[in-house]
């Protein structure tokens, strides 16, 4: 057993298809097959259940696959934890970010970036639920979520901000020129919202569920940018975070007014599975966060 026959696994579970793994791999679909089959000799349990195509993985294969996640993910610590020792770290960090806290994400790269040039990041926007899951898979390095709201049951975790909200309307509403706006009143006038998957838009839910009213949304989106279209084209209203507002909501034709009756708050952090040992990299994120810019408000 060695560490690409574990490394085309982890391919072939994320991609679902033999093919499209191989590729991804960077060598053919029968040398993939063939180094698979090897596996499934050496370990002496069958991996992947065959059929004219990929169908899924076994029992056997489904537990094979954590531990070759798990192995891979020491390896790649492994190497980030020498490069560390050297005094210059170096790798590419994968973050799983929620969509309202994506514009909250550069400073805090930079914040690194100053320090060691040669670290580079993948951030990918994701649900809270795709960060539970991708942590556990060894999908993603690190998550930035909700750390009072729906949390996700990992002890290491380091708060940044608090996210507040804000009504996103057109210049020309009739809301515009108002410096507050009671959630209440924001419910009478046509909505559109992220789709209800979206942590933020349950919150978004119980925010007027305790002011007491129950809105119905005539758009729904996963995209903060196609909220913004909306509210830009159609004249709708939509209801963002105040980190987000400072980057899509104001500008453009578009007004960001504070939202009270109730002033809803919820705290945004930094999350990552608690191993021993940690990754350097993972260290040194949660690390920079303790230094994050204005943590009151992005």
């Amino acid at each position: 057993m060695d560490i690409r026959q574990l490394q085309y696994l982890v391919a072939l579970a994320r991609e679902q298809h033999f093919t499209r793994a191989a590729e991804a791999c960077g060598i053919t679909q029968p040398t993939l097959s063939g180094r698979i089959r090897q596996l499934e000799h050496e370990l002496g349990v069958p991996i992947v259940l065959r059929g004219q195509r990929y169908i899924g993985l076994t029992n056997e294969g489904q537990h094979i696959l954590k531990w070759a996640q798990r192995i891979l993910e020491d390896c790649d610590s492994l190497r980030d934890d020498l490069s560390a020792l050297a005094g210059a770290p170096e790798g590419r960090m994968v973050l799983g970010v929620i969509p309202s806290a994506l514009a909250a994400v550069p400073p805090l790269t930079e914040l690194l970036r100053r320090r060691f040039p040669k670290l580079t990041f993948s951030v990918r926007s994701q649900s809270s639920k795709e960060i539970e899951r991708h942590l556990a898979e060894f999908a993603i390095d690190a998550g930035i979520t909700y750390l009072d709201s729906e949390p996700i049951d990992i002890s290491a975790a380091q708060p940044l901000y608090r996210e507040r909200y804000r009504l996103v309307v057109r210049e020309d509403h009739p809301l515009a020129a108002r410096d507050s706006v009671a959630w209440a009143e924001a419910a009478e006038h046509a909505l559109c919202a992220l789709t209800p998957d979206m942590q933020n838009r349950r919150i978004i839910d119980r925010a007027f569920a305790k002011a007491g009213c129950h809105p119905h949304p005539e758009i729904e989106s996963n995209s903060v940018i196609n909220l913004c279209a909306y509210v830009q084209t159609a004249g709708l209203v939509s209801v963002l975070p105040e980190a987000l507002t400072r980057v899509v909501g104001e500008g453009a034709g578009l007004r960001a007014i504070p939202l009270v009756e109730p002033v809803v708050e919820h705290m945004i952090g930094v999350v990552a599975l608690d191993r021993a040992p940690m990754s350097p990299l993972v260290e040194m994120l949660l690390e920079a966060a303790k230094g994050y810019p204005d943590p009151l408000a992005v």
